[in-house]
């Protein structure tokens, strides 16, 4: 396959681009209804699949790429995102409360990312791209939702309501 080919390139900007805003749209729509455990877990576990993308050989980065990359998103990109979220009870309810600049925030990671896939794509091939941002992604959305998950637990424990 022709990694440069026109179509390809541009697909492989428009792509993330639109992902990046659906997730914004998803993010400013799942604020009005309440949180539940499922809806913290699922979405790590659902993009934990797409580790099946390393069985195929054009995919493949060396393991110093893949442990920065997630180390990145785990270290640096997570943080941001654990800060602005933060969930509160609402009468019998646990709602996700975020700060004005949650989806700034959000906005800005993608710019990051759309920014540095350029500069990334001259050392690899798209795919490996691909590879290392999944992989920074993952790295990202870990701690965010396991940080959401402490919070639902706290909130929704039955010594918490006793203390109340």
């Amino acid at each position: 396959m022709n990694w440069s080919d026109p179509v390809i390139q541009a697909g492989s900007i428009a792509m993330p681009l639109f992902g990046g805003l659906m997730l914004i749209a998803l993010r400013i729509r799942a604020g009005r209804r309440p949180a539940t455990l499922r809806k913290i877990v699922m979405p790590p576990l659902g993009m934990a699949t797409g580790f099946i993308m390393f069985a195929f050989p054009v995919t493949h980065i060396p393991w110093l790429w893949a442990l920065s990359a997630f180390g990145t998103g785990l270290l640096m990109f997570s943080f941001p995102l654990v800060v602005s979220t933060r969930l509160e009870k609402v009468q019998e309810d646990i709602y996700v409360r975020r700060s004005k600049a949650f989806i700034a925030i959000l906005a800005v990671l993608l710019l990051i990312r759309l920014l540095l896939h350029g500069v990334v794509e001259n050392y690899m091939t798209i795919p490996q791209t691909g590879a290392i941002f999944y992989l920074l992604a993952f790295g990202m959305i870990v701690p965010w939702r396991l940080a959401m998950l402490s919070d639902y637990l706290r909130l929704s424990s039955p010594l918490r309501e006793a203390e109340e």
